[in-house]
């Protein structure tokens, strides 16, 4: 078989941080930047992984024998090996394959690079060894992956997003019900991302402990998902300081999320960008899931001529920031916010101009 070629896109998140575990809303955006995974099939029993930039580099080889599993190395190859074994404990039989991976995604950014890896590496065994999953079993299975065994406990939206973007189009994900629709984008707005120079680490930290934050403020409100609760059960509660001030954040995503579907549908993109000002400050306050770099960006972004509104992206605690701006303004604004960022932080901030993209897909040979 020739070489096959996967690419799965990177996510912004709009509007709804932290709330995809707590069964609640979120909109999202695939962005240009992705991951491409290049491979075949072998007949010497192995797989193999390895990344192309500039000379192959191999970084995993081992038996394609599923009774002796692969050993998590805490490594960016776990993520691949673990939508293997994911397919695997569906039932579904893969070989010994080849898989070369390549990405233009920041690593450590809160763009979800690691469901990017996932997205393209089940896109990719699916099509070499004959597996038929719909667009949302093969999110599901990238999500078990990360969760059993990588260790992080995220929910669908990354692995969602990457899948059903749409070029123009932010994605809004029911993330209790598992149902995606696409809401249209102004075309004379456009996003920056602005990386604050601080990479994130989500495994095994900071990301888990506020999931079970969340459920705790569940449990004690009565619910199955913070999704189910309200403002008005939350004043009424008992809850410690702790727990409160986690389900308001989550509770006050949701209802940004709805009210955000709404002013992009009536084109009313300066409330929207009032909306992403007020989530990032949840997130400073509520979850505290922020950090100097991504306020100081923040407060820089958001007094930038052409800004309407910017906030943190992804699971916070590092990465990067997304800011909603006007498309004839964004090339100067980016340069203004890396410049008096580095100038008051002594950080280098890296700006990337984003359209909304479409989804991941398949094609013969390497993308270039």
């Amino acid at each position: 078989m020739d070489a096959l070629c996967c690419f799965a896109p990177g996510r912004v998140e709009l509007l709804g941080n932290h709330t995809d575990y707590n069964g609640g809303y979120v909109l999202s955006a695939a962005i240009p930047q992705g991951v491409r995974a290049s491979g075949s099939k072998r007949d010497d029993g192995l797989i193999r992984l390895s990344t192309l930039l500039g000379e192959e580099t191999l970084l995993r080889e081992g038996s394609a024998d599923a009774s002796y599993p692969f050993v998590k190395s805490g490594e960016w190859s776990d993520y691949p090996l673990a939508v293997l074994q994911a397919l695997r404990d569906e039932g579904h039989f893969l070989d010994a394959f080849d898989a070369a991976y390549r990405s233009d995604l920041p690593f450590g950014a809160g763009l979800s690079s690691s469901a990017a890896l996932e997205v393209s590496t089940i896109l990719l065994l699916s099509k070499l060894f004959g597996v038929s999953l719909s667009g949302m079993d093969l999110a599901r299975l990238c999500r078990r992956a990360e969760n059993q065994f990588v260790g992080v406990r995220c929910g669908i939206l990354d692995q969602v997003s990457s899948l059903f973007g749409k070029r123009d189009h932010a994605i809004f994900l029911d993330c209790l019900k598992e149902e995606v629709s696409l809401v249209s984008f102004p075309n004379d707005i456009s996003l920056l991302i602005v990386q604050c120079g601080v990479p994130h680490a989500l495994v095994g930290g900071e990301y888990n402990a506020r999931r079970l934050e969340c459920s705790e403020a569940a449990r004690q409100l009565g619910v199955n998902f913070l999704r189910e609760a309200d403002m008005a059960l939350l004043e009424e509660s008992q809850l410690p300081d702790l727990e409160r001030r986690r389900a308001a954040h989550i509770i006050g995503e949701n209802d940004r999320v709805l009210r955000g579907v709404e002013f992009l549908g009536s084109g009313n993109v300066a409330d929207f960008g009032r909306l992403m000002s007020a989530s990032h400050e949840s997130s400073r306050v509520n979850f505290e899931n922020s950090t100097p770099e991504l306020d100081l960006l923040v407060g820089i972004a958001t007094l930038t001529p052409g800004v309407l509104g910017a906030r943190l992206t992804g699971g916070g605690f590092g990465g990067a920031i997304v800011v909603l701006v006007s498309r004839k303004d964004r090339h100067e604004a980016g340069n203004f916010i890396a410049s008096e960022y580095e100038r008051r932080s002594g950080h280098e901030a890296h700006v990337m101009e984003c359209d909304l993209a479409d989804g991941a897909l398949i094609a013969n040979g390497f993308i270039s």
